[in-house]
């Protein structure tokens, strides 16, 4: 179970804070060989390790417009459901277009920035314990957003070799047709490079496993373009003593179900809470379906006593949390201290699973410190920006002198002369 850890001093907290460590070696290992064997053999290694790994003999690769008609048949509430939080996804995303930059530096220099949608993107959404179509809405309606012009998407089959029915509804209100049934780090090798099946993409984004992750990393060091550093789910809970018990012990439940290697956290001032979550975790454990990878990942995890809360923010802000919860008395301005934080949750009926779903804000977020440095999915992460300059003869006379000087300081005479030749015809 959770691990109480009393008021640690500060050179103590990188420590304590520790995530579950992977054996990095192993893994890049045997993920790089199965990048190398997707890029040098395509659809064939696909279906060998969708055999090897998923106990599955594809026939085709692609999702046909039969199978794709299967998404029709899921149960209106839950059409209903993926609607609303679709709409609320869509409201939160249109609010991020990005608007067109003009600014004249000097008379006759005028420049911009217009940005540009990224043309093909790659989708992975995470379907093997969990079928993860929320993910599929916040990937596939801010690329949609954006002005993406080919987006596919990447997912596991079942034993059947089936998609499940929601992931292919949700693609289908998204506007995505390009589905294709492979899943793990060979899903992200044939996104990267591309087989007979499955075009290349120029940036791949989506949630997934240490595999997944690893894939990603190390196709990123060969150029190719990623959403974010991303990795098992965490949550933090910073509470005082009014927050309510059983509350954030559903929240800390609600992340540890998703895997052995999810990671989470209550920082507190309160030591009765402390015992009170406790208990409640015990309590609500024994009713989860997926209780003993809740269990697992809960020996990892940690409640953390502070003396005040403007420690535990600190420490917060140290961890730097996928996603973190504040529960009290002055919640308001605690969060206002956040600088580390993928995605914050303010007050007692803030619950992460909201932001997972329907509240608006996107869910693929940076995790295992990542949010240090790096935000979570929006509409600009499916753009790129592009700078222009129009220069008058009266412009560039105005800057003349300073390019040439900076220019021959530099010891780049021909960078000089661009402007030379210039300034004589």
């Amino acid at each position: 179970m959770m691990q109480v850890i009393k008021y640690p001093g500060r050179k103590q907290w990188s420590s304590v804070l520790q995530r579950p460590v992977l054996q990095r070696a192993e893994l890049e290992s045997r993920v790089r060989s199965i990048i190398d064997d997707v890029r040098e053999n395509g659809d064939a290694a696909i279906r060998k390790y969708t055999q090897q790994f998923d106990n599955i003999l594809l026939d085709e690769i692609a999702v046909g417009k039969d199978e794709a008609h299967n998404g029709m048949g899921i149960p209106e509430d839950l059409k209903l459901a993926i609607g609303q939080a679709a709409a609320n996804i869509n409201a939160f995303h249109n609010e991020q277009i990005p608007q067109a930059e003009y600014v004249e530096t000097v008379p006759g220099i005028k420049c911009r920035r217009k940005a540009v949608a990224i043309e093909k993107i790659g989708l992975y959404i995470p379907g093997g314990t969990a079928p993860l179509f929320s993910s599929l809405l916040m990937l596939g309606i801010p690329a949609r957003i954006a002005g993406c012009r080919e987006i596919i998407v990447c997912t596991p089959a079942d034993k059947n070799g089936m998609i499940h029915p929601a992931i292919l509804y949700t693609a289908s209100i998204t506007g995505i047709d390009k589905i294709y049934k492979v899943g793990g780090a060979q899903a992200i090798a044939a996104m990267a490079y591309g087989t007979e099946t499955i075009p290349q993409v120029y940036k791949i984004f989506g949630p997934g496993n240490q595999y997944v992750t690893a894939a990603k990393q190390l196709i990123q060091r060969g150029g190719i373009a990623i959403d974010m550093p991303a990795g098992p789910s965490e949550l933090c809970v910073l509470a005082d003593g009014t927050a309510n018990a059983s509350f954030i012990a559903a929240d800390l439940l609600s992340q540890a179900e998703h895997g052995a290697d999810s990671h989470v956290l209550l920082v507190t001032t309160d030591e009765g809470l402390a015992d009170k979550v406790t208990e409640q975790v015990n309590e609500q454990l024994k009713k989860l379906a997926r209780k003993e990878m809740a269990l697992a990942a809960l020996q990892n995890s940690k409640i953390i006593l502070v003396h005040k809360l403007e420690d535990g923010i600190d420490l917060v802000n140290e961890y730097g949390p996928e996603h973190l919860i504040i529960t009290c008395i002055n919640e308001d301005r605690m969060a206002e201290l956040v600088i580390n934080a993928g995605s914050v949750f303010i007050g007692s009926y803030s619950p992460e699973s909201a932001g997972d779903y329907a509240s608006g804000t996107n869910h693929v977020l940076p995790t295992n410190g990542f949010a240090k440095a790096f935000s979570g999915v929006s509409v600009d992460s499916f753009i790129k920006k592009i700078s222009f300059q129009k220069i008058s003869a009266e412009g560039l006379r105005n800057i003349a002198t300073t390019v040439i000087t900076m220019a021959e300081a530099e010891g780049l005479g021909a960078h000089a002369n661009a402007i030379k030749i210039r300034s004589t015809n």
